[in-house]
């Protein structure tokens, strides 16, 4: 019998964060792991209307590939791959994992040149979603693999999955509802808006929003969700942040990270561990050194830190900000290979001024 959680979880998926039509070509990319949730995705896709098209994929076959191309094959792109950047109209993305490190060996520069030879396929994908043409979510499948990087056991992970998404509530629909009506009142407040400034004991910092457009995000893309982001003025970025938790990135693990802006460019950048990686993914390309997006978690329901992005940067009380690529949607312009999140805590000691006006302070919003 399928644990109705997975159930809720798949019914959310299609019914709501992508809201499938009959007749979409929806194409779902998952890990054999997560097969229970995989199997009830399909089944609402096609009681949908969706014509879905499965394409496994596993961090096993990633590292073969990476390890074993030579410079040519690591830039060529299949055509099939193309066509989905192209022309589906859904894209479902359901991450499960053996083993999160299993990337950790492969040579940077490897994954760098990768990277860059997508650069147009993530293009594509930001614009197309910007303007609605693709249709996206992504959740994590509860398995061993996070629940360990999370320090929990398997029964207790699961809890906290399937609380994060509201797929142990009767209606998970109109939990996230909820979410999207208390965080527009945020967004609203934050329209015309031009000046952020940042302090703490991790963080000085000055960015332009003069012109861009707050998101709010509520479960129609990230699953779980939970956060307001925005793509700050690709030139403004003064002063300097020290990320209190770990970047978590292809199965490495970078620790301490320091960044330094100057005219919204990373001047400086340095890390605890796995500083080589940091800096070979910041020169990336000429644009990865710049800010693409400025977020503040509004998830008060995720309260630890768990290893994994997907919740983590939803952490109520902190904020994030992601070098490269910026959302089309918010206005930012700053186009590159890579999309990367870094989180800093911001519950003790600090404060968030909007145009002079104190707007969050100590975690919480004072607006």
């Amino acid at each position: 019998m399928t644990d109705p959680r997975i159930e809720n979880l798949a019914k959310v998926l299609v019914n709501y964060s992508v809201k499938v039509k009959p007749g979409d070509w929806v194409l779902v990319l998952a890990s054999e792991i997560g097969l229970p949730l995989v199997n009830e995705v399909l089944r609402y896709v096609l009681r949908a209307g969706g014509n879905p098209t499965l394409f496994l994929d596993n961090e096993d076959l990633q590292a073969t590939v990476l390890a074993e191309s030579s410079d040519e094959q690591l830039e060529w792109i299949s055509p099939i791959e193309r066509t989905f950047y192209h022309d589906v109209d859904v894209l479902i993305n359901l991450r499960a994992a053996r083993n999160t490190r299993t990337l950790t060996g492969i040579n940077p520069q490897k994954q760098r040149r990768r990277q860059i030879a997508r650069q147009e396929l993530m293009h594509t994908y930001m614009k197309r979603s910007a303007e609605g043409s693709l249709r996206w979510t992504l959740t994590n499948f509860p398995c061993h693999a996070y629940a360990q990087d999370a320090d929990m056991s398997l029964e207790d992970y699961e809890a906290f999955v399937f609380a994060a998404t509201f797929a142990d509530q009767p209606d998970p629909v109109e939990a996230w509802q909820n979410v999207y009506n208390e965080q527009k009142r945020l967004v609203e407040w934050l329209k015309g808006k031009k000046q952020v400034v940042l302090h703490s004991p991790n963080c000085d910092l000055a960015l332009s929003v003069a012109g861009r457009k707050f998101i709010n995000c509520a479960g129609e893309k990230n699953m779980p969700d939970g956060e307001i982001f925005t793509g700050p003025v690709e030139d403004t970025a003064n002063g300097w942040v020290r990320f209190t938790y770990p970047a978590i990135s292809d199965g490495r693990e970078v620790e301490g990270v320091e960044l330094e802006f100057k005219d919204g460019k990373v001047v400086k950048a340095k890390a605890q561990k796995n500083e080589e990686y940091l800096l070979a993914m910041l020169d990336s390309d000429p644009r990865a050194r710049y800010l693409g997006e400025f977020a503040i978690g509004t998830n008060y329901g995720i309260k630890r830190f768990t290893k994994n992005i997907l919740y983590d940067e939803k952490i109520g009380g902190s904020f994030h900000m992601a070098v490269g690529a910026g959302y089309p949607e918010t206005g930012s312009q700053n186009q590159s290979s890579i999309h990367w999140d870094f989180i800093c805590d911001m519950r003790n000691d600090s404060e968030i001024l909007v145009d002079g006006e104190l707007f969050y302070k100590n975690g919480q919003f004072k607006v």
